[in-house]
């Protein structure tokens, strides 16, 4: 069974890993950047899924400057609150399922064991408010929703933790990373197929799975433990390994609070869709390939094309 999901928010890790995973599968996806379709414009959004005819829509559209938006709180609600309240009512009214992303940050992180979906949130700051009020608005405008929590994201794309400790590690002689914040590392990469795989299922009408679920990496670390981790994998690829400190959030300047702890339980994910953590090395590995270009890359252009089943291109 063939699928077509348009992605709001292509152009981010999530979105361009979604076309990526696509590449020769059953599945088309077509990837609306924010210049080609700004979810909070209600009439772009009811157009473009309207002249896409999905099987589902992927809402991977978002703020994502954490400190930026406790200056900006009216532009973070905006696009996380309101945006998703666009996109979830015009999916409704289409009657096609939607999946949302959304983050670690609705938890204020004082948990020591990993969190529940039916976990009370709490979100710290200005950027896990925003996001947390999204997922109320995606839940109160349409019912055939599923709502994916992650965190510490990562991939060849973007700006992420991976990309500026190869960056800085090649700059410095010495790092000082954050070893009192726990958290699952997550490849994009994981977490497209592994909306590839709830989008197919959400398009059966005998499909009963809509909710909440925690989709993350196999492996809890610390920044600095996980520092620790790339510039070790790194060094097989020829990267330079700085040596590395660690600190305590206090000494880290940050605008917005962070959550101390954001270990995601996923075993509802597994029990509902069949889905399991990656281990972190085995993903790790994979995007290092692709930065040090042991790995081809993909190419093509976002936007009205797609990538049509056994295309080359997005």
């Amino acid at each position: 069974m063939s699928s077509r999901l348009l992605v709001f928010g292509a152009n981010g890790q999530i979105g361009r890993s979604l076309i990526e995973a696509a590449l020769g599968t059953s599945c088309e996806v077509i990837g609306l950047s924010h210049a080609e379709a700004d979810i909070c414009d209600a009439s772009a959004v009811t157009d473009a899924i309207r002249r896409s005819a999905p099987t589902s829509v992927v809402n991977a559209a978002g703020y994502t400057s954490v400190d930026k938006a406790e200056s900006e709180p009216d532009l973070a609600f905006r696009v996380n609150r309101d945006g998703a309240r666009v996109v979830a009512e015009a999916s409704a009214v289409a009657d096609i399922p939607l999946i949302h992303l959304s983050t670690d940050y609705v938890f204020n992180g004082r948990s020591r064991v990993p969190y529940t979906e039916t976990d009370p949130v709490a979100p710290l700051g200005v950027y896990g408010q925003s996001k947390e009020q999204g997922e109320c608005a995606v839940r109160n405008s349409t019912r055939n929703c599923v709502i994916l929590r992650t965190c510490w994201v990562y991939s060849p794309f973007g700006s992420n933790f991976v990309k500026t400790m190869l960056r800085l590690g090649s700059e410095c002689g010495e790092l000082k990373v954050v070893d009192d914040q726990t958290g699952c590392p997550t490849s994009a990469a994981d977490i497209a197929t592994s909306i590839l795989t709830i989008a197919k299922k959400a398009q059966s009408r005998r499909f009963d799975n809509w909710g909440t679920y925690h989709l993350t990496g196999g492996v809890s670390v610390t920044w600095y433990g996980f520092a620790k981790l790339i510039f070790e994998e790194a060094a097989s690829f020829g990267g330079r390994a700085p040596k590395l400190s660690a600190i305590s959030s206090g000494e880290y300047w940050g605008a917005a609070p962070r959550p101390a702890y954001s270990v995601l339980n996923t075993r509802k994910l597994e029990r509902a869709f069949g889905l399991k953590p990656r281990p972190l090395q085995a993903s790790l590995v994979e995007c290092l390939k692709r930065l040090f270009n042991h790995s081809p890359v993909a190419s093509g252009r976002l936007g009205e094309l797609s990538t049509r089943p056994g295309s080359q291109r997005p």
